[in-house]
């Protein structure tokens, strides 16, 4: 499974699917909201929460159709379904592989773009805790995502339009996780949901996208 991860790693590298991808997305998305509500810091600071989960969600986004698309072009991804190894470790794996390029350099740079949003300085730990939570469940459900069009042609635009409705709730209980925390209320129902969901996609999801692949590779 290592030698999977390590793999998966590199190709995510070599794909342009990396980590500088999704943040100068999150850049971008961060740099250019000033520029369309003003440069008032205290409307910024109000919708800052909001706007930095938007963005991590978006970058996150991009880069999914490369999950299993290489594997699907090249044949690996039929040798891995009849390797010994099960193919929810496999997707599993390979969801892993898309948030260490994507989601956890979000996670870690998010401070730097909260900076530039005005984002109350008592909102900072929740926010990287939110998406420190968060994240995850943004790979494994765009992983079930791009098992669901693997092998389609353009299917990056249905893919997106599958992924983002599942998004929603790992949406809604982040940016509501950093706002409690930006005002100084208790974020922890909000965390306690977002946990729960993460939880509960990590330990479903795999199973669904595998079963989706073996269908596909018939």
């Amino acid at each position: 499974m290592s030698a999977l991860l390590i793999r998966d790693l590199r190709l995510a590298m070599r794909a342009g699917g990396g980590f500088g991808l999704g943040l100068a997305f999150f850049l971008i998305v961060v740099t250019l909201v000033p520029f369309g509500v003003g440069p008032e810091t205290g409307l910024l600071a109000r919708i800052a929460p909001g706007i930095l989960w938007l963005g991590a969600l978006l970058a996150c986004l991009l880069s999914l159709d490369r999950i299993l698309a290489l594997d699907w072009e090249d044949g690996s991804l039929d040798l891995l379904a009849t390797s010994p190894l099960p193919l929810e470790g496999i997707v599993t794996m390979k969801a892993l592989a898309h948030w260490i390029t994507t989601g956890l350099p979000l996670v870690i740079a998010s401070p730097l773009f909260g900076v530039l949003m005005s984002l109350p300085g008592a909102g900072y730990g929740p926010l990287v805790l939110s998406l420190l939570l968060g994240t995850p469940a943004l790979s494994v459900i765009g992983t079930f995502g791009a098992a669901l069009t693997v092998g389609l042609k353009r299917g990056g635009l249905l893919l997106s339009l599958l992924v983002l409705p599942l998004y929603v709730p790992t949406l809604i209980f982040g940016a509501e996780m950093a706002r409690r925390g930006a005002e100084g209320a208790d974020p922890t129902t909000p965390m306690l949901m977002l946990a729960g969901i993460s939880a509960g996609v990590i330990a479903l999801l795999p199973f669904a996208s595998a079963a989706v692949l073996r269908v596909n590779l018939r």
